[in-house]
């Protein structure tokens, strides 16, 4: 439990990143988070293509049937994109000299911009495969994708990992590796703001101002808001000791990849057009229709 000490400084709460253990079989909080993350959007996708009054003219491009089929392909762009982004953006000497260390996953080691690129590539792919609008189906995943911001992070506090900056804000902690100074909790902070913050920002959009009848919109506010999110953390946040500052004493990586973020989301939000889709016929209904017609 989380207690308020006499130095003004929180209790770090004593919670295992190993939940539970049988010989050499260890699941991981951060492996749970990913798990609950990608379960709590997939479901959330769903109701979100379920409901009729979200779309234009009330027809949804997507079906519930993709969404589940959908499943695998952005779970491989997470992963592949999350780690490959890791190894190129933040640590490519250590697995240049240790490759086998870029299959040791369990160690560590996630980007969420190359998980965004891998999403991306995922969505792309399966749409042209599937023949379904591109931009719609990137709507629904920014929608849904908060879930596994928010548990993610909560992972990484749970992990005493990425944490912030020393300073002398009551609600501090002292990191077990860390150090002695009590730091900036920023995974909770990131966890707040790219997880309910967001959230709550894209289901406005989605629920009062329909904004899925304006395809690529709702996908241009999630990229935006990530990338404003970041940056403004990013000045509380310790960065990766192997890259450190990149400039000034205040300029990180994380920042640097953040900014064509906003670049991107500009140009989705101005661009966005309303949008009608014409209604779906499914397979049996197309087959009726042809043998009634004879």
């Amino acid at each position: 439990m989380m207690t308020l000490s006499t130095l003004g400084v929180l209790t770090f709460p004593n919670i295992d990143p190993v939940f539970f253990e049988v010989g050499p079989v260890a699941l991981r909080w951060y492996g749970l988070a990913y798990v609950a993350g990608i379960l709590c959007g997939w479901l959330y996708g769903r109701a979100l293509v379920s409901n009729a009054k979200l779309w234009p003219n009330g027809v949804s491009p997507i079906t519930v049937l993709q969404i589940d089929d959908f499943i695998l392909w952005i779970t491989a762009g997470i992963i592949l994109g999350g780690r490959i982004g890791s190894i190129l953006f933040y640590d490519f000497h250590r697995y240049s000299v240790d490759p086998f260390a870029m299959l040791r996953i369990w160690e560590g080691g996630m980007s969420f911009h190359g998980g965004l690129i891998g999403v991306v590539i995922a969505t792309a792919i399966f749409t042209r495969r599937q023949k379904i609008p591109l931009w719609s189906l990137i709507d629904v995943v920014a929608a849904s994708v908060p879930f596994g911001l928010l548990f993610g992070r909560i992972a990484n506090f749970i992990n005493s990992e990425l944490w912030g900056a020393p300073t002398t804000v009551p609600w501090a902690f002292v990191f077990p590796n860390g150090g002695p100074e009590p730091r900036h909790p920023s995974q909770l902070y990131e966890g707040l703001l790219e997880g309910v913050v967001l959230w709550c920002v894209l289901r406005l959009l989605t629920h009062h101002f329909k904004m899925f009848k304006r395809p690529r919109f709702v996908g241009g506010v999630f990229i935006g808001g990530y990338g404003l999110a970041r940056i403004f953390v990013e000045f509380f946040r310790v960065p990766d000791v192997q890259i450190g500052y990149l400039y000034g004493g205040w300029l990180t990586m994380g920042m640097v990849l953040s900014l064509p973020m906003l670049l991107v989301s500009l140009w989705a939000m101005l661009s966005a057009k309303p949008t009608v889709y014409a209604p779906r016929i499914e397979p049996e209904a197309a087959a009726s229709g042809s043998i009634a017609k004879r």
